[in-house]
């Protein structure tokens, strides 16, 4: 696909989205959206990338929110219809088969920050301001900042969030686990990838069941969660990365993943 407001790169396993829409804040339009889907359906498809980075093109924003310009004009069937397009891209980036990392930096307000949720980790520039501002526009969240965010923070701090549509600087989003590390602009990328490529070196096999036993553990009771991490720990031991590992730690050596 030819994409206009996303670009997409692999180098050394891992996969790389950017929204590239930096003279609009990178905001997210339906087009957008649109080819956001396109591009992590690519990245689901690609055997060779392991792992995904997500960022934002520019130096001012990850995401600075979804387009207003474009939704100041919507009836209610049409905000409904945007929120559904806006939530499918989020559910496939949570459901990717393969780990996702933000590197979030600038604004990543609204639509930014419900996207930098949806990834498995988030690793925040120094510069960073997060938030859901959302009520200062009438509206509330949309694209599920009121699920993802109370899930992460806890609903007291998530609703005071909401509530207010106030601005958390880095520090604070890194002390109430909104992001999970925070480095400076110049190294965002770097650290990113870094992590990356760490993750895409393992058994393949054994992150993606291990995505799936944590994301689906978190809305059953820990007896359920516990029985999908039993049954995701069977099932590894089906697989020759499996076998792979475990010989070469009994071997003194490094593994030779195949993703098999």
């Amino acid at each position: 696909m030819a994409y206009e407001n996303v670009s997409v790169s692999k180098e050394e396993g891992i996969g790389i989205v950017t929204v590239n829409r930096p003279k609009a804040l990178n905001a997210l339009n339906a087009a957008t959206l649109r080819e956001l889907s396109a591009a992590f359906d690519e990245m689901a498809q690609a055997a060779d990338v392991r792992a995904v980075v997500l960022t934002g093109g520019g130096d001012r924003a990850f995401v600075a929110g979804a387009d207003i310009s474009e939704m100041v004009g919507y009836a209610p069937m049409d905000a409904e219809l945007f929120a559904a397009l806006g939530q499918g891209v989020m559910f496939k980036i949570e459901r990717l088969p393969k780990p996702v990392i933000a590197a979030v930096h600038g604004f990543a307000l609204g639509g930014g920050c419900e996207l930098a949720m949806a990834c498995d980790i988030r690793i925040a520039s120094d510069k960073l301001r997060i938030g859901q501002p959302e009520v200062k526009l009438g509206i509330p969240p949309g694209f599920g900042g009121t699920q993802r965010l109370a899930r992460i923070v806890g609903p007291g701090k998530a609703k005071e969030m909401i509530f207010s549509g106030d601005m958390y600087d880095a520090a604070e989003a890194l002390r109430i686990g909104l992001v999970d590390r925070v480095v400076p602009f110049e190294k965002l990328m770097e650290e990113a990838k870094k992590l990356a490529r760490t993750i895409a070196s393992r058994g393949e096999v054994a992150v993606r069941l291990s995505k799936d036993a944590i994301n689906a553990g978190m809305d059953v009771d820990i007896e359920s969660g516990c029985m999908l991490e039993r049954k995701a720990f069977g099932m590894c031991f089906a697989s020759r990365d499996r076998l792979e590992g475990m010989k070469a730690f009994l071997e003194k050596r490094e593994p030779r993943f195949s993703g098999k």
